[in-house]
């Protein structure tokens, strides 16, 4: 572990490759587990405020949830997620002609729907980091590398292309805490290396 400002940041960020591999997964942290994908309080405003936009983009399930239970949830923990589909997927999934999940947030940002200066929203950070996980405490943010089974395809192919975790979500890092943040990472990266 090391520290940059009030983030303490796990080495294997730095020491383990990823590249997701649609290809063979599909998708599936889209699908599997047991809760939704969780989200701070700010994206609960704008995900309230952008669902007119991304519901045309949606399957009927997932508007059927969203409808239910809302634009969000609230767990026993008061944890804010995404709502499931039936207890199974993120009621935002869309599915390709092929069968790979998508994000239908993501869909509308990408076609141009969501107005990205605006809301700075492409998807949920936590969505948009995987597979890196944050937990804030009162004065630092633990980031850590969540390795999952599922993703194991992705180790394997970010092995073999050579890609870290953290250049993997570059995009996803600077969004969370900034330009200035990632490129003191990169410098941690090239003494490490």
């Amino acid at each position: 572990m090391f520290q940059l400002g009030k983030t303490i940041i796990s080495e294997d960020l730095i020491e383990k490759d990823f590249v997701c591999n649609l290809t063979a997964c599909k998708g599936a942290c889209c699908i599997e587990g047991e809760a939704g994908a969780p989200v701070t309080e700010a994206e609960v405003a704008i995900l309230q405020a952008i669902y007119p936009k991304v519901k045309p983009f949606l399957r009927p399930e997932g508007i059927a949830a969203i409808e239910a239970q809302g634009t969000h949830i609230v767990t026993g923990n008061d944890e804010l997620e995404t709502p499931l589909v039936e207890g199974k997927e993120c009621a935002y999934v869309t599915f390709t002609p092929t069968g790979t999940a998508s994000c239908g947030i993501e869909d509308a940002y990408n076609a141009g729907v969501i107005d990205p200066i605006a809301t700075g929203f492409r998807k949920p950070i936590s969505c948009h980091l995987y597979p890196v996980r944050v937990q804030q405490y009162s004065e630092f943010a633990a980031v850590n590398y969540h390795k999952w089974p599922i993703c194991n395809d992705a180790c394997v192919l970010g092995k073999e292309l050579k890609v870290p975790v953290y250049k993997f979500v570059k995009d996803a890092l600077i969004r969370k805490f900034g330009t200035h943040w990632y490129a003191e990472l990169e410098k941690v990266a090239q003494k490490m290396a």
